[in-house]
């Protein structure tokens, strides 16, 4: 099958995360199995746009601001309109992973003009929404989302919400996981992983809570200090607040921002680190925890989060309330302790083996995309 995928944006940084990850991971998978895959995205780094995401043919245009604000809401490229109706014309099935924002509406609109199917999946980004530009927005974006053969969601929540959103006349909502390509380089780094390294790798945004990972981070602190903390993503609006903590708590001996990362950068900051810390709150499905256990890496998380317990059951990650001093209490017991941070490495990997690998995933892609 020709299959062509379409996000709103891939770059150096990391920036739009989730959907991103999701997207070059099925398309590799797919890719693996014979079929013929595209990306379409805007690009947005310090280098030009690579011909290639991983072992996928991306076909890009460089992110201009049409709409101002923060965010990708009102990133574009007049060009990428070209791009997608080429790729669209020739593909078979296009998948969206689609959000309120001007690169979904168009792949939506192409979709729609050239009468190729196409399936979405939201990432939990498409919620009811009142405000008058969303309510504008919506008179475009919601009839075009209707027109999907399927919508794709991650959990109940993302399921009531769509609803809300589509309404009667919505398209099938078909639960899907996301899902990983798991390599080998997580099962070997034992000789090489820092006994006292923790890290946060996440947007720096209030939902992701980093000031939590910092006022953790000074609990810990007093009890061990040979503990070593840093934040890396990009500034989504927390940075300045997190560097004053910082400051206020005296701890910027130990605590430091490692800026924004590169999926492979990524993947060795989880590599080296001897724990991964996600404060975050309301995260659907946090791909940054799935990246973290299929590199070995012991996970503290949020009892929000939409997989928190199927690992708390699984033994694959420590589950917290979210409060810095629960965390900091999970962190602490597993820098004391390197048993229990093998214990909870080894669930992990399992974990992704056994729910979270990309192969259950694209099973299932691969039916609903033959099935038109």
């Amino acid at each position: 099958m020709r299959i062509v995928h379409v996000v709103t944006l891939v770059s150096d940084d990391g920036a739009f995360g989730g959907p991103t990850s999701v997207a070059a991971a099925q398309l590799e998978e797919l890719a693996a199995r014979g079929h013929d895959v595209r990306l379409v995205s805007l690009w947005r780094g310090a280098a030009p746009a690579p011909g290639r995401v991983g072992a996928v043919p991306f076909v890009s245009r460089p992110a201009w601001r049409f709409v101002p604000g923060r965010g990708c809401l009102g990133l574009m490229h007049p060009l990428l309109l070209a791009d997608l109706w080429r790729a669209t014309g020739r593909a078979d099935v296009v998948h969206l992973h689609a959000g309120r924002d001007l690169v979904s509406l168009a792949a939506l609109a192409v979709a729609r003009l050239r009468g190729t199917d196409y399936v979405t999946q939201t990432h939990g980004m498409v919620e009811p929404r009142t405000a008058a530009v969303a309510r504008v927005f919506d008179r475009l974006f919601v009839p075009l989302l209707r027109g999907a053969r399927a919508c794709l969601v991650l959990t109940e929540r993302e399921r009531r919400e769509l609803t809300a959103v589509l309404g009667p006349d919505g398209p099938p909502l078909l639960d899907l996981p996301n899902g990983l390509r798991v390599s080998d380089a997580g099962r070997h780094t034992a000789g090489v992983r820092s006994g006292h390294e923790v890290v946060f790798l996440a947007r720096l945004h209030p939902r992701k809570r980093p000031e939590a990972f910092v006022e953790m981070a000074a609990l810990v602190h007093k009890e061990s200090g040979d503990a070593r903390f840093t934040l890396y993503g990009a500034d989504e609006g927390s940075l300045p607040a997190v560097r004053r903590l910082i400051e206020d708590r005296g701890i910027g001996d130990v605590v430091s921002y490692g800026g924004a990362l590169d999926h492979a950068a990524a993947l060795a900051a989880y590599r080296k680190a001897a724990v991964y810390v996600l404060p975050s709150v309301r995260e659907p499905f946090p791909m940054t925890v799935l990246e973290a256990l299929a590199e070995g890496t012991p996970v503290v998380c949020t009892d929000s989060s939409g997989i928190a317990a199927e690992l708390a059951r699984r033994e694959a990650a420590l589950v917290t309330d979210g409060s810095p001093s629960a965390l900091a209490d999970a962190v602490g017991r597993l820098l004391a302790d390197p048993e229990l941070r093998d214990r909870l490495a080894a669930a992990g990997r399992r974990a992704i083996d056994e729910v979270f690998s990309i192969r259950a995933v694209v099973d299932r892609l691969e039916k609903l995309y033959r099935k038109g």
